[in-house]
């Protein structure tokens, strides 16, 4: 089979769905690899790189999809890109099933004219034989790395306790909405850093992760779990919602630090932190929004943008783990690879989709013309 690796086209996007070691084994699996010229460069990897690993280079987008039956992304693929995937061929990447709009409608048309078989790896089930084909843990994990990084950038405050022949640096305080990975991760990186730091989960499980890390867990005194399906948060009575509110508000009053990372799969993200709640905050702290890109977190956070607002800067990077490239394109087409050796290809090579196994199902967008997922067929 031919495995087509194409140069990312959305704005921003430095990651790459292979990198040379990853080439190396499926090449080794009896597979021929074409990589379309450029497509590493956001993260690190040249053009010879890639042809030392066994691949052949494509300077055109049409040479690198011409006969490919598989296709590896990071993003869904844009229209000029949909247009010469070859009919009938296998798409495996992040493919925003969630997406609304305009765009979203034509690219699953796209997707149907061409037969497709589509896999969205957002929607692989979180089971324990899943946890090696786990795109959005691995990337989550660099984005709170990540926000830490960026934050600790904005700040004018020191991180850690200082002492020094002037007197004592008090050290930072931060805090983490949402324990999840990217904020376990941001827990875990803000503490290596010397900050003071709590979080706060609405699911109950995450206290003792977030105290295993050395932070202190806020909670909302209540008998109502956040727990949903697959370890996700779900939404909270209003009642909740209210003593969540007042609770993070008296809390924001002493931070140097927040970030929030609070998502609902297939929803706009739950506003955590209110204009209200911003004037109240220190001059000069900061806030990273991790999910800016599904509204925010802050209604005042601006996707991609950097802006101060009542004496706060306010992060709202749509794409964090792009901002750590070359290790977000390690582990995604590790994880890529994972997926696709063991439920697309046989042994040597050649397509072998497992159909009945419920990655495939969980994972499975279209196919033969139309949209299959159970959860996005009224879409179709």
């Amino acid at each position: 089979m031919k495995i087509a690796v194409l140069k990312e086209r959305k704005p921003g996007e430095q990651r790459v769905a292979a990198t040379p070691d990853i080439v190396k084994k499926y090449i080794a699996s009896g597979n021929t690899v074409t990589v379309e010229s450029g497509a590493g460069l956001g993260s690190s990897i040249t053009d010879a790189q890639y042809e030392a690993a066994g691949a052949s280079l494509a300077p055109e987008l049409s040479e690198a999809t011409r006969d490919a039956g598989l296709i590896l992304k990071v993003n869904a693929p844009e229209k000029e890109e949909l247009m010469l995937i070859p009919s009938g061929a296998l798409l495996v990447g992040t493919l925003d099933p969630h997406g609304k709009g305009k765009s979203q409608e034509d690219t699953l048309a796209g997707y149907h004219l061409k037969k497709l078989s589509t896999f969205a790896l957002e929607l692989l089930p979180r089971i324990s034989r899943a946890q090696a084909m786990d795109v959005l843990s691995s990337q989550s994990n660099l984005a709170g790395y990540r926000a830490v990084i960026d934050a600790v950038s904005a700040s004018a405050k020191v991180v850690p306790m200082m002492m020094t022949a002037a007197g004592t640096v008090a050290p930072a305080k931060a805090l983490i909405l949402g324990a999840g990975v990217a904020g376990l991760q941001a827990i875990a990186t803000a503490r290596r850093l010397g900050a003071v730091v709590s979080a706060f989960d609405v699911r109950p499980v995450a206290k003792e992760q977030v105290e295993s890390l050395g932070a202190k867990f806020i909670e909302v005194p209540t008998a109502e779990s956040g727990e949903a399906s697959g370890g996700y948060a779900k939404e909270m009575s209003e009642e909740y919602k209210q003593k969540q509110s007042q609770l993070i508000a008296d809390t924001l009053k002493k931070q140097d630090i927040v970030i929030t990372t609070a998502l609902i799969p297939g929803k706009p993200a739950p506003v955590l932190i209110t204009e209200a709640m911003v004037k109240d905050m220190k001059p000069g702290s900061v806030i990273v929004d991790l999910a800016a890109a599904s509204g925010g977190n802050c209604p005042l956070t601006k996707p991609d943008k950097v802006t101060e607002v009542h004496g706060v800067t306010i992060i709202g990077f749509t794409n964090m783990p792009a901002r750590a490239a070359t290790d977000a394109s390690q582990l995604y087409a590790r994880n890529l690879y994972n997926f696709v050796t063991t439920l697309l290809l046989s042994k040597e090579g050649a397509a072998d989709v497992k159909w009945d196994d419920e990655l495939i199902k969980g994972t499975l967008l279209t196919c033969d013309g139309k949209t299959v997922h159970p959860a996005f067929t009224a879409a179709t």
